[in-house]
């Protein structure tokens, strides 16, 4: 059974004297524990359907499945629990927050979940120490490498198991070496944890280690 479904999800932006289409009836469908590369020029539109398969932002047409629930059909608060609980968002910037340390930034989704905060001290750790960062975790993002942060958000993007992981040129900002380590760590992440992964990359070699590699063209997805 597929864990996140797009069903002929259109999107376009007013313009002057008309519209903009972006997407174009797009289909797509990913299972527990399967990954998916999505490859595109820049300005094909693939960050926007990441945002749309994630609940942020709402299609103009088509419908985005999950669990068999239309997700632009939940109100407000369920939206928003879904947004946080279901899916998991890693950027190609990290958006950790600078007042924070590495452990506090991790907590956050399991705060934000209700959970006590000592649980979540907890999960936070067991998240650092699955990539890698341990003995960083009290220190802030100032006092981290690009790769450090980008792994703490990684942590932070499944501190709540999320059935579903949601990467947007998560290694684009990093030179080839880190690039290298954050990776290793979402495929590991993704064959141990069984989170299904829909990755937006530039990089073909990295989206031909994925179970799938699609090509978003002319508002169309294409395998």
């Amino acid at each position: 059974m597929s864990e996140l479904r797009a069903d002929g999800v259109a999107k376009s932006f007013p313009v002057a004297g008309g519209e903009l289409e972006i997407l174009r009836g797009v289909d797509l469908e990913v299972s527990v524990g399967e990954s998916i590369g999505i490859l595109g020029v820049s300005g094909s539109g693939k960050s926007t359907l990441l945002h749309i398969l994630g609940g942020l932002e709402r299609p103009t047409s088509g419908r985005v499945l999950y669990d068999q629930a239309d997700v632009y059909q939940l109100d407000g608060s369920s939206l928003a629990r879904h947004r946080n609980q279901s899916v998991g968002f890693v950027f190609q910037f990290h958006h950790l927050l600078p007042e924070f340390d590495a452990e506090e930034n991790v907590m956050m989704p399991c705060l934000l979940a209700g959970w006590p905060k000592r649980r979540a001290r907890e999960r936070a750790r067991e998240m650092l120490e699955e990539v890698g960062l341990t003995e960083r975790r009290h220190h802030g993002p100032g006092k981290l490498s690009g790769g450090e942060k980008q792994r703490v958000a990684i942590a932070r993007a499944l501190a709540l198991a999320p059935p579903v992981l949601l990467a947007d040129e998560p290694t684009g900002n990093l030179d080839p070496y880190t690039a290298e380590q954050v990776e290793e760590v979402l495929m590991r992440l993704n064959e141990e944890v069984g989170t299904a992964l829909i990755l937006v990359t530039h990089n073909e070699k990295l989206a031909g280690r994925l179970d799938k590699k699609c090509y978003l063209r002319g508002g169309r997805l294409e395998s």
